[in-house]
């Protein structure tokens, strides 16, 4: 299903967040109108600012649907003002401006991250002009932790880049360090802006049609699509946010069925296969990477598939080994995977769908949070699949990766 559509569960958290943050507001409220006497300390005083921004944050955090923050905050502010608080009415009004600059952070990394920092950061780039001028009329200062940071430029300062195990690399104004290190820092896997990644063409002509959509739709998520994937090439299906493609990349990959039109492949409908047949002939890169994990071991997680598939016990090993070097999860392969990092997550949801060797491979936003390096490497992986006759179809907002690898680009409205 969509991930961007709210589920009974989703509301009912929300409301709870809003709930126990209106008590809380109006308790607030209260302490704020004697707070004068801390003007004199000013951690107390951030602290009582900083109340406000909770549920604002707190909810896409927890949720992470759209309209999550704004929803959370107001309601918030308005039991608040319905219990008496102080302020009153102006509580909702200042509630409602804090949802909406609580959900722009979230809105601007597309509600997949449960990072702060990472959802704090997409924020700061979708309103970089109106941020900056905030920050003008402030003694604050902001730190943005982002591997792309060309988008960022118009907001930054300064630039410190940090190497593994030796701390401080690079530190400077973002002039200087690009133009004196830039090309080095490319090469130890930075993103440098005006380092363009070279295209990846495919080697030869595509091949025989491995799965189409005619007219394929789903009720108020997917409007009817039509398209066709062949062996050896990549396409690249874009647009922007609720016109369908995780949808669409669910009924390709057989998760779902379309409830009009058709997704057949020529071996029938793939929605219709038994599950040890789908691992084996399709492998799905789901949009958010805990969503697909069973297991408490990594080594484990990749084994899953294969096992499932009926692949005898040597070639699982050999399976598993191979995939653990390939994706840089080596030294994780014992570790939980809900205890990886965002990238890392991503990596080893790529390698779960690479374990059956399937003809067919489905990716939702397969680089989200790489470095350079890690972006380089599956980009040339997911080309040799490619090359050796994979279809591979990706869900992305990434232009680079589809300038470097997609043969052919749909965009859905």
């Amino acid at each position: 299903m969509d991930s961007n559509r709210w589920r009974t569960v989703d509301i009912v958290v929300a409301a709870v967040i809003a709930v126990a943050f209106g008590v809380i507001f109006f308790a607030w409220n209260n302490v704020w109108e004697v707070s004068s006497a801390f003007n004199g300390f000013p951690p107390l005083r951030a602290l009582l600012n900083g109340v406000w921004l909770v549920p604002a944050v707190l909810g896409p955090l927890v949720v992470r649907k759209p309209g999550a923050g704004l929803f959370t905050e107001t309601v918030a502010a308005v039991i608040s003002a319905v219990l008496g608080s102080p302020w009153g009415l102006i509580t909702v009004l200042y509630g409602l401006f804090q949802g909406v600059a609580g959900e722009a952070a979230f809105a601007a990394t597309f509600y997949r991250s449960s990072r702060l920092p990472v959802a704090l950061a997409g924020g700061a780039l979708a309103g970089a002009a109106l941020i900056r001028s905030v920050l003008a009329g402030l003694d604050t200062t902001m730190v943005l932790v982002e591997h792309r940071v060309a988008e960022a430029l118009p907001l930054v300062d300064r630039v410190v880049v940090l190497e593994p195990g030796a701390g401080v690399a690079v530190d400077g104004p973002p002039s200087t360090v690009f133009a004196r290190y830039g090309d080095a820092l490319a090469r130890d896997g930075v993103w440098v802006p005006g380092h363009p990644v070279p295209p990846r063409p495919a080697a030869g002509p595509p091949g025989e049609v491995l799965v189409t959509a005619d007219r394929a739709a789903h009720t108020d998520r997917l409007a009817p699509t039509d398209l066709t994937v062949r062996a050896g090439e990549t396409l690249a299906v874009q647009g922007e946010n609720g016109t369908g493609k995780t949808t669409l990349a669910l009924a390709l990959g057989g998760l779902i069925r379309p409830t009009s039109g058709s997704v057949t492949t020529p071996d029938g409908p793939p929605y219709r296969w038994r599950a040890a047949t789908l691992a084996r002939r399709i492998g799905s890169v789901f949009q958010n990477p805990e969503h697909q994990f069973v297991t408490a071991r990594v080594a484990d997680e990749l084994a899953l598939g294969p096992r499932r598939a009926g692949m005898r016990s040597e070639s699982v090993l050999s399976t598993v080994d191979d995939l653990l070097v390939r994706l840089r999860l080596d030294r994780l392969a014992l570790a939980n995977p809900y205890t990886l990092s965002g990238g890392e997550q991503r990596r080893l949801s790529v390698a779960t769908a690479l374990a059956t060797a399937p003809r067919l491979l489905i990716l939702d936003e397969p680089t989200f949070g790489q470095d350079r390096r890690t972006w380089t490497e599956l980009v040339d992986l997911l080309a040799k699949l490619r090359d050796d006759g994979c279809g591979i179809v990706t869900v992305t907002h990434d232009t680079d990766f589809v300038a470097a690898l997609a043969d052919r680009s749909v965009t859905l409205c």
